[in-house]
C-alpha cells in the first residue's frame, strides 16, 4: 500500500495528465476542446437540416475536406451491417500549425486527446454516444499513413497516439480492432472553428447550479444561467479544477462536456436558423470550413442527405456515456478497458441495441462528478 505522500503524488499527476509522448505537461491547454469541437460542429452540420445545407450547396461544397479511408483499410475490416444502423467516428484535431498557432507550440503532427463513437440506430430516432478517453492503452495495429509510411502497432499505447502517428485512417483502424464494430463514417474537426461556430449561433445556453472559478481556463461563472459566446465556452469544456464535485480529471472533464454537447444541440434546434438565410449561412459556412470527412460524406448534398435522415433526433435521444475504464494498475496517469464491461458496449452497438446500465455501473469513465453541476 502507498504511503499518503505516494496516494497524494498519484492524484496530482492523474489530475494533470500526460502528453502522448510521455512528456508531462508544462500546464493546463486548450487541447481538451477538441473533443467538444468535434462532435459541437457535426451536431451542427446534422441538426441545421438538409434544406439549410443546400440553400449554399456551390459556395459551401468547396469548403470540405475529405479523406479515402475505405481505400486506406481496404477489406480487413468488420463486417458492415445493413440494416440502417451506422456508427461515426468523431474526432478532434489539435494541430498547432496556421492559426491554430496561437494555442500553441506546433509540435508536428496533430493529436486528438478524445474521440466518440456515434451509432445511430436503425430508423434514426436515436443514438448512443461512447466517448473514449485519450489515455486509454490499447493494443494499437500497424497502420499506413496517407503518404504511404508504414506505421508499426504496439502492444500498449494510449489511444490518442493513433491519430497522432498515422492520422485518420490509422484512428479507425484502432478503434475498429478493439471493438470490432465497423465505423461508416468518420468526421474531424479543427478546433479553432469551435469558437466561431458558437458565436454564429448566438452563445449557448446552460445553467450552472455552483459557481465555476477557473483561472486556468478563465471562467468564472455564478450560479444561475447563462448564454456561453464562444470564449466562455472554450472555458467551460476545459475545466476540470473549477467545477465543485469534480474529481480533477479529463474523465470528469468529458462528462462535462457531454453535457454541454446537449446544450449545444437544444440550441441549435432553437434559435429559427432555417427562417434567417444570413445567420443559416454563416453557421453552415463556419461548419464546412472546420470539418474533414471521408469521402463518402465530402460534399454537401451527401452532408444534406446524412443531416435529413438524423433531423429528428433530439439531445433527449441521445444516451452518452463513457467507455468503461479503470485506472491502470501499472501507471496511475492511464486507464485501461474493463474488458467485459466494454465488451458489453461493443456487442450492443454491433446488435443495434441499447448499451445496458450494467456495462457502465463501477468504470472510472462515468464517476467524474462534473455533471451534476451544468445544465
Amino acid at each position: 500500500m502507498a504511503d499518503s505522500n505516494g496516494t497524494a503524488k498519484t492524484a496530482e499527476s492523474r489530475a494533470r495528465g500526460i502528453r502522448a509522448t510521455g512528456r508531462r505537461r508544462k500546464g493546463p491547454t486548450r487541447r481538451r476542446r477538441a473533443l467538444t469541437i468535434t462532435l459541437c460542429t457535426l451536431t451542427s452540420v446534422v441538426l441545421l437540416g438538409g434544406a439549410g445545407l443546400g440553400y449554399v450547396y456551390f459556395k459551401l461544397n468547396g469548403n470540405l475536406k475529405g479523406v479515402d479511408i475505405n481505400a486506406a483499410l481496404g477489406h480487413d475490416r468488420p463486417k458492415a451491417v445493413d440494416n440502417g444502423s451506422m456508427n461515426i467516428l468523431v474526432m478532434g484535431s489539435d494541430s498547432r500549425a496556421g492559426k491554430n498557432g496561437e494555442y500553441g507550440k506546433d509540435e508536428g503532427a496533430a493529436r486528438s486527446d478524445t474521440a466518440m463513437i456515434v451509432h445511430v440506430y436503425k430508423g434514426h430516432k436515436k443514438a448512443s454516444v461512447v466517448s473514449v478517453p485519450r489515455d486509454t492503452m490499447i493494443k494499437r495495429p500497424d497502420c499506413t499513413t496517407k503518404d504511404g509510411k508504414d506505421v508499426p502497432g504496439a502492444q500498449r499505447a494510449m489511444f490518442n497516439t493513433a491519430f497522432e502517428v498515422g492520422g485518420p485512417a490509422c484512428a479507425v483502424r484502432t478503434v475498429e480492432s478493439i471493438s470490432n464494430v465497423r465505423m461508416n463514417h468518420f468526421v474531424e474537426v479543427d478546433f479553432t472553428g469551435f469558437k466561431k461556430l458558437i458565436d454564429a449561433l448566438g452563445g449557448v445556453d446552460v445553467t450552472t447550479s455552483k459557481a465555476i472559478d477557473d483561472d486556468h481556463s478563465h471562467l468564472h461563472l455564478q450560479p444561475g444561467k447563462h448564454t456561453l459566446n464562444g470564449e466562455q465556452s472554450l472555458g467551460l469544456v476545459r475545466t476540470r479544477h473549477g467545477v465543485p464535485g469534480g474529481d480533477g480529471s479529463d474523465l470528469g472533464r468529458i462528462q462535462l462536456q457531454q453535457t454541454f454537447i446537449k446544450a449545444l444541440m437544444n440550441q441549435v434546434k432553437n434559435v429559427g436558423v432555417l427562417t434567417n438565410p444570413t445567420k443559416l449561412y454563416d453557421i453552415a459556412d463556419t461548419a464546412t470550413k472546420a470539418i474533414t470527412t471521408d469521402t463518402d460524406l465530402n460534399s454537401v448534398s451527401e452532408l444534406a442527405g446524412l443531416a435529413k435522415s438524423l433531423g429528428g433526433i433530439g439531445s433527449e435521444n441521445i444516451d452518452m456515456v463513457t467507455l468503461p475504464v479503470t485506472y491502470d494498475p501499472s501507471n496511475p496517469d492511464r486507464v485501461v478497458p474493463l474488458e467485459k464491461k466494454s465488451g458489453q458496449v461493443w456487442d450492443a452497438l454491433r446488435q443495434d441495441k441499447e448499451i445496458p446500465k450494467s456495462a457502465i455501473k463501477g468504470s472510472a469513465g462515468d464517476q467524474g462528478g462534473t455533471d451534476k453541476y451544468v445544465k
